[in-house]
């Protein structure tokens, strides 16, 4: 027979050898192919891998003048598996000037793999960065005392001029998150953080290098491997080219100067950006070196804001400078032609709603409507727009026809610049309305056709507008960099973007903006040398209103199209149209004549005070921060308030009615109780009567007089509520009634003796219950007329 039992060892025994073995081929596995920790170990010891970093590219005007450059600095690596037991720690930090606490945290720091994910005491890790020239020369004279410590040359930007921070950026180390999307990064590497550093950050930085160096057995580098036979040379970053004049750039950052606000200039043929200038602004001189992180924690909590660039992130009401987008859609569409007037008395009036404007001729026609800036003309195009049910069928697709032009023309999304951080804009449609108010007509949306109400644009896009028109109707996607080293620009910086709006609705535009400088409120911008053409704007605030203007020159010919926007600069002549002009003229003429140099400094001086005017605690900025949005809620808010009063009110009419009608029932019932409450108390009285008295006529005019007494102060008690009716005399009543009784009975009594009164006590009740019932039904008649 067979042992099963040795048979079942037997698989048992094997199925565990087998598992041993497996066991040994993963470990093997995971430590020869899987990990590289052994292969690294060896390799540390016998070669040394020394990153050659590139440098970055430089960038310059469109002139070809330098903006930025690269200036030679230099980093403290350290490979901690070497330092381990040969480091005297003293005499190291004495060397660098820093504490052994300092030390420490550095050393703590770099061996966390939550802060330093890439770390491995095999390879060389940053210890110390952007030494100065100084401080490096007494480190690399004791440099061969520190086991494990070595100096890598790399190159940090320098800014030539204090100009165009929120265009160029700056560079920083490199995050965490950074390290993780792209391989190319080490803990320790820069990156660009900001504008044109961040957005052609590829670009720029080039490709690393690598050296093989041959180390023997006491650490001791011999030379490079294979002489240099595996190195890789590291290659430069690509120039780049902007299309920013950096004269231009910083004039209009010295007019900007103490006010808040954006201007942009763009070439209208080419889309190029010729000045961006965001204000406040800071120094991007300041974000180099160990003070940076100080100096951007300074900006982070200043409530001015210096970091946000104002003019593609703010988002603003564009104010009468919308008038000419509208203008071009009325004239497309038809619902205005160049023989159509509209009236403005003082503004549009139309079904109670008035809409304010200033003062001029009326009726008016769409050139000088331009010119004068006339509230009523666009307020009664879009108002004839919307209700014309002969071209659009609803109210709601004549609002998406609206909104499509405004969308050709670049407004509610984003233009596609070239810089990160970009905002949208806010043009609403139907279906907004619809979320927004439910029910709405012409009358809910009519502020939109002059710039205000939900409305919203960047001063980018209002540059743009002014590109669109100084083009007759397309523009190229704004783009502030001209020219990459040994690469072409994308397509989308090259293509034309014609929108919905007809050329002969842009040449009506372009005459009205021509005799808004001319004459109209653009006439501080005229200049003798060219044509210009503008249109000012002023956007209602929740504080003082801004101040907006856009124009471009020449006419016939453009060169440059500009939008200046400042934050409660109050009318657009005040601040907008004067900047405007004078950048305008910087651009074509190259510089300014003394006079113009003198207008330049007088606004330079003119500052206008905000709310704050030094930092902030972070707890004031946030508050400040909080502001917009607690507008916006405030604003949504208001409309349920609203409902809600409404529900309230109601509730109290409701309220009230019951109360009126519980009052009602309340007088009702106490006309009624009478009725009810005497004939009890008049058939109970006789025959109490019948058993008190005896047969004496005076005992029973006693008590008979006593009734009277008692009915007489009874009957007012039941009789309350007659007496708020004015015919009636409820005084007088009771005095009569017991008269009348007390003169009848005693003329009956006579004729029957006491005690066949007695007797007959049980005949007479019916007789006298009648005639008490007779009495009692007049009664309650009577009352009954009285209350009615």
């Amino acid at each position: 027979m067979k042992n099963y039992d040795l048979e079942k060892r037997r698989l048992v025994l094997s199925a565990v050898a087998i598992g041993i073995v497996v066991i040994y081929i993963i470990r093997l596995f995971a430590l020869q192919i899987a990990s590289d920790d052994y292969r690294k170990s060896a390799d540390s010891n016998a070669f040394l891998k020394k990153i050659e970093f590139p440098s970055r590219g430089s960038i310059t005007d469109r002139k070809g003048k330098l903006l930025v450059y690269n200036q030679p600095a230099y980093d403290i690596m350290v490979v901690t598996n070497e330092m381990a037991g040969h480091l005297d720690t003293l005499e190291f930090c004495k060397a660098l000037n820093i504490t052994k606490a300092d030390f420490i945290n550095r050393m703590v720091n770099l061996k966390d793999r939550n802060k330093n994910p890439g770390y491995s005491r095999f390879t060389q890790q940053l210890f110390l960065s952007q030494l100065s020239d100084k401080d490096f020369s007494a480190f690399q004279e004791k440099l061969y005392r520190f086991p494990g410590f070595y100096i890598q040359k790399r190159s940090v930007r320098q800014y030539q001029r204090p100009i165009a921070a929120h265009v160029l950026g700056d560079v920083a180390e490199v995050s965490q998150s950074d390290v993780e999307e792209d391989d190319y990064y080490q803990p320790g590497d820069y990156i660009g953080k900001m504008g044109v550093e961040r957005e052609y950050e590829k670009d720029l930085r080039g490709v690393k290098g690598v050296q093989i160096l041959l180390r023997d057995a006491h650490g001791q580098i011999q030379g490079r491997y294979q002489n240099g036979k595996y190195d890789q040379r590291p290659h430069p970053g690509r120039d780049v080219q902007l299309g920013i004049d950096a004269d231009l750039q910083e004039l209009g950052e010295r007019l900007m100067e103490g006010k808040l606000g954006a201007v942009v200039a763009i070439e209208p043929k080419t889309g190029q950006v010729l000045a961006m200038v965001s204000s406040p602004t800071f120094d991007p001189r300041s974000m180099i070196g160990k003070m940076r992180g100080k100096y951007q924690h300074d900006m982070t909590l200043d409530p001015a804001k210096p970091l946000l660039n104002r003019a593609i992130m703010g988002q603003y009401p564009p104010g009468s400078t919308f008038k000419t987008g509208q203008a071009v859609t009325y004239y497309t569409e038809g619902i205005v032609s160049d023989s159509t007037r509209y009236p403005c008395h003082h503004g549009f009036n139309f079904k109670g709603l008035h809409v304010g404007c200033h003062s001029h001729g009326a009726p008016i026609a769409l050139v000088p409507s331009i010119s004068t800036s006339c509230n009523s003309y666009f307020c009664w195009g879009l108002y004839h727009m919307l209700s014309n049910r002969k071209k659009y069928k609803t109210l709601e697709d004549a609002m998406d026809v609206w909104r499509d032009y405004m969308v050709s023309m670049g407004f509610g999304y984003k233009l596609g610049i070239d810089l990160p951080g970009e905002k949208r804009g806010m043009i609403p449609n139907a279906k907004f309305y619809d979320n927004a108010f439910k029910k709405w007509n012409p009358l809910s949306v009519i502020s939109i056709s002059i710039g205000q109400g939900e409305v919203n644009l960047t001063p980018l896009q209002i540059a743009n507008l002014g590109a669109t028109i100084a083009n007759r109707g397309y523009y190229i996607t704004p783009h502030v960099v001209r020219h990459v080293q040994g690469k072409k620009l994308d397509k989308k910086y090259l293509e034309q973007h014609r929108t919905k709006g007809s050329v002969r609705s842009y040449q009506e535009v372009v005459a009205g903006m021509v005799s808004s400088v001319r004459g109209g409120t653009c006439a501080h911008a005229v200049h003798p040398g060219y044509s210009l053409a503008g249109k000012t704007g002023t956007a209602q605030n929740r504080g003082k209103d801004h101040s907006v203007f856009m124009g471009f020159a020449p006419v016939d010919t453009p060169k440059i199209a500009i939008a200046v926007y400042v934050e409660n600069g109050g009318f657009g002549a005040e601040f907008g149209v004067p900047i405007g002009s004078l950048m305008i003229e910087q651009y074509i003429n190259g510089m300014l004549t003394d006079g113009d140099a003198a207008r330049a400094t007088a606004i330079q001086k003119r500052h206008i005070s905000y709310p704050f005017k030094r930092p902030m605690s972070r707890t004031d900025s946030l508050r400040l921060d909080s502001i917009k949005r607690v507008n916006i809620i405030r604003d949504s808010l208001k409309k349920v308030r609203e409902k809600q009063d409404q529900a309230e009110a109601e509730r109290v009419k409701e309220a009230q009615a019951r109360k009126d009608a519980e009052e009602k029932e309340k007088k009702r019932q106490p006309q009624n109780e009478p009725a009810i409450r005497v004939e009890p108390e008049k058939l109970i009285k006789p025959e109490k009567k019948a058993k008190d008295k005896g047969g004496d006529k005076k005992e029973k005019e006693k008590e008979k007089n006593k009734d009277t007494r008692k009915e007489n102060k009874e009957k007012p008690k039941v009789k309350e509520k007659p007496k708020e009716q004015p015919k009636g005399k409820p005084k007088e009543q009771p005095k009569a009634k017991p008269k009348e009784q007390v003169k009848e009975k005693p003329k009956e009594q006579p004729k029957v003796k006491p005690k066949e009164q007695v007797k007959n006590k049980p005949k007479e009740q019916p007789k006298e219950k009648s005639k008490v019932q007779t009495k009692d039904k007049q009664k309650s008649k009577e009352t009954v007329k009285r209350a009615k």
